[in-house]
């Protein structure tokens, strides 16, 4: 088995001065301020973490772009590869962000409207620079291709933008499927249902991804500890999990996670 990455996140926006700071809400809502992105970064950095994501996550629905000058200070304080995401619309925005310091670009609202630019990210940059994000809701209705059984009940997961402000009426699993074969190099797949409530990942979401595509994927949203990491590890064979409040708020440490999965044999870096 592979080792398995743990990967905190931080999601980024614009305080009321104009200034980046970082922000932890519930299910894309209720949004507090929780630091400062380089101070975190830094602080992740050293702490073990196997690598770091940064998500602009007002970017896309104000039709901004991404936030560079920040970019390039946390990438000065990480030393793993870094991933970023939030208002990455073109090529251009690709090399930018690249250039900038980033070792990996998220993309979801502009790879839905355009999926050509997977291509074209992953033939000028190579695929291990494009991850594609899915912002996931549930749905319980006949609209979906791909339906899982949850709770009893059967659903299907449909891919939203804006952060998750706007349906799509695209199915996650088929478009997970259409980016890999597009040249994705990595699939990060969030649940909005699940997101900031600490009650576990989708492990339905996450497993109907994996099981699906040969692409690695990174499990998102719901983390409550180490034990949920164990579980999307060993039921929905996610590569890597990620995690932003548990951390954020001194309720694990990514050594402690890793403590844990190492003693549950789940293959970690120490």
């Amino acid at each position: 088995m592979l080792t398995k990455r743990v990967i905190p996140c931080i999601d980024v926006d614009l305080d009321e001065d104009g200034n980046p700071a970082v922000y932890t809400g519930v299910n894309f809502e209720d949004l507090e301020y929780t630091g400062d992105p380089v101070e975190m970064a830094r602080a992740y950095n050293e702490a073990g973490a196997d690598e770091f994501v940064f998500l602009d996550i007002t970017a896309s629905a104000e039709g901004r772009e991404t936030m560079l000058d920040t970019v390039s200070a946390v990438a000065d304080e990480v030393f793993i590869p870094l991933t970023v995401g939030g208002g990455i619309r073109t090529e251009a925005d690709i090399k930018e962000t690249l250039r900038a310091g980033a070792d990996k670009v998220s993309i979801n609202t502009a790879a839905l409207e355009r999926p050509e630019l997977v291509e074209e990210g992953a033939k000028a940059f190579g695929s291990q620079c494009i991850v594609i994000s899915v912002d996931a809701r549930r749905r319980y209705d006949e609209q979906g291709e791909h339906y899982e059984q949850v709770d009893g009940e059967s659903c299907w997961f449909e891919c939203t933008v804006k952060g998750g402000r706007e349906g799509t009426g695209r199915d996650v699993v088929e478009w997970a499927g259409e980016a890999a074969d597009r040249g994705a190099g990595e699939l990060f797949v969030n649940s909005i249902d699940a997101d900031g409530t600490k009650d576990g990942y989708d492990i339905p979401l996450t497993r109907a991804v994996c099981d699906n595509v040969s692409t690695p994927v990174i499990a998102s949203s719901g983390c409550g500890g180490p034990e949920d990491m164990y579980e999307v590890f060993t039921e929905a064979d996610a590569d890597a999990a990620l995690a932003a409040s548990i951390f954020h708020f001194d309720e694990y440490s990514i050594g402690e996670c890793k403590e844990f999965l190492a003693e549950h044999d789940v293959p970690v870096r120490l």
